[in-house]
């Protein structure tokens, strides 16, 4: 968190320090100077930024979170004056075990992403240990931003905004990533804005080179969500139905875990589907046998452990379980899906979020909007799971809408970030006041 202590701009993230600014004197630039803090956290590496003669007046104000993204030497027209209209903006992920950064250009589109995924790490622990992944987001954020900068050709001069991923997510990673971003838009003087995380799924599909338009209806369906969204436009989302407990990619990985699969094991399960059999087992279809848009995946699991007891897990009992629970999933999500575009009149249909990668959930869903004469879109299978290409596309998009808003001048997304936000309050990731 940052603070002002005797004329100096201090960083401090995980109980080390990580920079430390002086004041800027006329004529010359910060300088960085470096130390440490007794702490448990070992192995923190310091944040280079350069060039911190931004002239930041408001250092002393530091009673509440800063508010970050004075347009400085941007025109006041808009952001880079040598191309009017156009906007280029790095996209920071670090809301659980990827570690991301991309560098998105509204006229040229995607032109760069780095990503570090920890899976390796946590597969030992059958699962994402917060303490791990806020410690390795430290380690890798930096020369991921360094990656990605040189792969886009990119510098400070060229670059006009930050954006990062606010929340839902770790806590611990959240902060990794909104002090890097807090940072660095007050180094270099560059507008920045917090992103929710869903809200940069649901908007993933627009790097495709044939996106949807709005409005559009969406399925969000990953490890920790499962919702059905009316996409009207850019922060304006109305959630339809949702789950009552399991997420649909969470029950993937409860029903490989019990299938002896390792971790994450829904793109494993759905890899041993495709050897098993449809007709062995044949599990409930959960709350299809009443109205509504809302989800239920937990009893999948219970029906699948309910399955396999006393039995001897041979490769084709395996198989067919794996098979059977995925049919079971991936119909549950096409009824809904079907009801739900009835129901709005959309004629799009976006897919979002890890699960969306699924092979066999894609090819149900085509034969969906193919019976409501609709289309499906989704985005190609490396930005289904958290990336930094998307968060750079929704900052871009943000932070556009923003310098198009009459007296906006000088506002900014205030730092901060959440585990828990919900999407339908996504519209605040633009509303904090940098004056």
């Amino acid at each position: 968190m940052p603070f002002y202590r005797s004329g100096l701009f201090s960083l401090t993230l995980l109980g080390r320090l990580l920079v430390e600014f002086t004041s800027p004197k006329l004529g010359e630039d910060a300088r960085l100077l470096t130390g440490t803090l007794e702490a448990a956290q070992g192995g923190v590496k310091i944040l280079i930024l350069a060039n911190t003669n931004a002239g930041h007046s408001n250092l002393k104000c530091m009673a509440r979170p800063p508010a970050f993204g004075d347009r400085g030497a941007h025109s006041k027209s808009g952001f880079c004056p040598n191309r009017p209209g156009c906007m280029r903006v790095v996209g920071i992920e670090t809301s659980c075990d990827e570690t991301a950064v991309a560098v998105y250009d509204a006229d040229l589109g995607l032109l760069s992403h780095r990503l570090y995924s920890q899976v390796a790490m946590h597969q030992a622990y059958g699962g994402v240990v917060p303490e791990l992944a806020s410690r390795d987001h430290v380690r890798r954020l930096l020369p991921l931003f360094r990656e990605a900068l040189a792969d886009a050709k990119s510098d400070r001069e060229s670059i006009d905004g930050i954006a990062y991923t606010a929340g839902p997510g770790l806590i611990g990673a959240l902060l990794v990533g909104a002090g890097f971003a807090a940072s660095l838009s007050l180094a270099w003087g560059k507008p920045g804005v917090g992103i929710h995380h869903l809200e940069g799924h649901l908007l993933a599909p627009l790097l495709e080179p044939n996106p949807p338009a709005f409005p559009f209806l969406a399925l969000l369906v990953s490890g920790g969500h499962t919702q059905l969204v009316d996409v009207e436009g850019l922060g304006q989302y109305r959630i339809l139905g949702e789950t009552l407990d399991d997420a649909a990619g969470e029950a993937f990985d409860k029903t490989a875990k019990l299938l002896g699969l390792p971790y994450p094991g829904g793109a494993a399960l759905a890899k041993l589907a495709e050897t098993g059999r449809s007709d062995r087992f044949v599990f409930p279809r959960p709350m299809l046998d009443r109205p509504g848009l809302d989800f239920s995946f937990s009893g999948l699991k219970t029906a699948a452990l309910v399955a396999l007891r006393g039995r001897v897990l041979d490769d084709a009992i395996r198989a067919d379980v794996a098979r059977g629970f995925q049919e079971a999933v991936v119909e549950t999500l096409a009824e809904k899906c079907r009801r739900a575009l009835e129901f709005t009149g959309h004629r799009r249909l976006v897919i979002a979020g890890g699960v969306g990668a699924n092979r066999r959930l894609r090819e149900r869903l085509a034969e969906v909007v193919l019976a409501a004469s609709a289309e499906l879109y989704f985005p190609r299978a490396e930005f289904c799971t958290d990336n930094g290409a998307m968060i750079a596309l929704a900052g871009c998009m943000r932070l556009t809408a923003l310098a198009g808003e009459p007296g906006t001048a000088g506002r900014g997304r205030m730092i901060g970030a959440r585990a828990n936000w919900e999407l339908g309050d996504s519209g605040e990731a633009v509303a904090g006041n940098g004056g």
